[in-house]
């Protein structure tokens, strides 16, 4: 199928501004990780046990301690082209050119499937584990109740140790943080940030609860639990049976996003063999990973909330 290209009589060089929401998941985002193979990463946890009673006749009790290997295998692995002809740039007053088809295939493709992947897999994580996930329809979440709603999802589990190190970040909807506004017993400020450079970009609203920040996920389209990544026409979708979130909690020191190859090329025409034109190619291998506590190894620092079917 044809690329469908502007042929402009009247040429104006700049695109219309694409108004997106810049990628929420950049806190969780790591490079310090040490690859043993190919696709593959550990993480080493341990255990100990406790105490024993002291005995003054002699002697002294022999503890046990526990190191579990766990291994972590990227595999999320996507990939793309564009080849843009030197005739369609010329005649589109260059505004088919390859630095305008990859800006754009930044901000409304690669930045919000890496917040779809993030938010997928940290809410799939919070309902692998009994008691970090609930359901509420988000009709009943009102301006009276939205405040200890908030507050009954940050204590849930064991999110209080991480609560009191600092370390948490909440995602919310829109609609909550529109309740949230307008709480009468949430007496703490509601900032609206600016996510883009240049004045232009989306803004997003960001406040605090108990030391939380607590962010607007303004592009609900990456904000559901399950996402299907192979469509036909390429990107993402939410997948058969997902449910949107109403809220997502966790910590950049247990959950990680991954990335293996992040790999750009650009080729002049002349210097490739698919066509007399700008080649742009871009490959991404990475993935989302959230990490058992230290202490049991277990999963205790993310929690969703969805919405009831």
């Amino acid at each position: 199928m044809a690329n469908t290209l502007n042929y402009a009589q009247v040429w104006s060089p700049e695109l219309l501004e694409i108004m997106t929401q810049e990628t929420l998941c950049t806190p969780f985002i790591t490079t310090n990780v040490k690859w043993l193979d190919a696709k593959t990463f550990h993480f080493t946890s341990m255990s100990t046990s406790g105490f024993k009673n002291h005995s003054r006749s002699g002697g002294w009790n022999r503890g046990t301690y526990t190191q579990t290997d766990h291994p972590f295998t990227v595999t999320h692995d996507r990939d793309i082209e564009f080849l843009v002809d030197k005739a369609d740039v010329d005649e589109t007053n260059a505004t088919a050119s390859i630095q305008n088809i990859a800006k754009t295939f930044t901000k409304t493709q690669s930045a919000p499937e890496k917040d779809a992947l993030f938010f997928a897999k940290v809410a799939a994580a919070a309902l692998a584990q009994t008691g970090y996930h609930t359901e509420t329809d988000p009709a009943t979440i009102t301006k009276a109740n939205v405040y200890p709603y908030l507050k009954t999802c940050l204590s849930a589990g064991k999110l209080r140790r991480y609560k009191a190190k600092g370390a948490l970040i909440a995602y919310v909807t829109s609609a909550i943080m529109d309740a949230l506004e307008q709480a009468p017993d949430f007496t703490r400020t509601i900032a609206v940030t600016q996510i883009a450079d240049g004045g232009t970009g989306i803004e997003t609203r960001v406040t605090e609860i108990d030391g939380v920040p607590v962010m607007e996920v303004i592009d609900d389209e990456v904000f559901y639990d399950a996402f299907k990544f192979d469509g036909e026409n390429g990107g993402f979708e939410p997948a058969a049976g997902a449910h949107k979130i109403n809220c997502l909690i966790a910590t950049p020191l247990t959950t990680k996003l991954v990335p293996k190859i992040s790999s750009i090329y650009y080729f002049n025409p002349g210097s490739h063999t698919e066509g007399d034109g700008y080649l742009y190619q871009e490959r991404e291998l990475s993935d989302v990973f959230t990490f058992p506590n230290g202490k049991d190894g277990k999963v205790d620092s993310v929690f969703v909330d969805v919405a009831k079917s």
